[in-house]
């Protein structure tokens, strides 16, 4: 008697959701089954799968050959570190850091547009200061001729009644 573990599909018409089972490789795919080892349910959001990995491991151990996808599954549950696992879910520490990364950087970018903004309303600042001292001394070179002028005019006065 060869044994396979294997999926045993469940559900109806395209709401599918799946049974890990221990089976003689003789029988159907929806056929008898000798032990069921979990669940697998991809319809979910995230997918959940819940596996019994000691009786997974006895099965092996028996001489039970796994099928492609469950061998998959197993591997994904052994890197979960748990026997029911969230496909495509991070674990709360880790979803935790990607957070507080995500905000880091918004707060980073924040502060740089916000120094970008003040370092240009400091150039604004200093050109308006600038021109107005440029216009200041444009205003005192108009008016030293004027009044040197004003000077010279009555000493040549003085220079014709002599």
């Amino acid at each position: 008697m060869s044994v396979k573990i294997r999926l045993r599909r469940m559900g109806r018409k395209k709401l599918a959701h799946y049974r890990i089972v221990a089976t003689e490789s003789s029988s159907p795919r929806d056929g008898r089954f000798i032990e069921t080892l979990g669940y697998y349910k991809p319809m979910e959001h995230p997918a959940r799968l819940i596996l019994d990995l000691e009786k997974v491991d006895e099965w092996v151990a028996k001489g039970a050959i796994q099928s492609d996808t469950v061998r998959t599954l197993v591997n994904k549950a052994r890197r979960g570190g748990d026997s029911s696992v969230a496909l495509g879910e991070m674990d709360p520490e880790e979803a935790s850091q990607v957070k507080a990364a995500a905000l880091t950087e918004k707060r980073k970018k924040e502060a740089e547009a916000a120094a970008a903004e003040a370092a240009a309303a400091e150039a604004a600042a200093a050109e308006e200061a600038a021109a107005a001292e440029a216009a200041a001394a444009e205003e005192e070179a108009e008016e030293a001729p004027a009044e040197e002028e004003a000077e010279e005019a009555p000493a040549e006065e003085e220079a014709e009644e002599a």
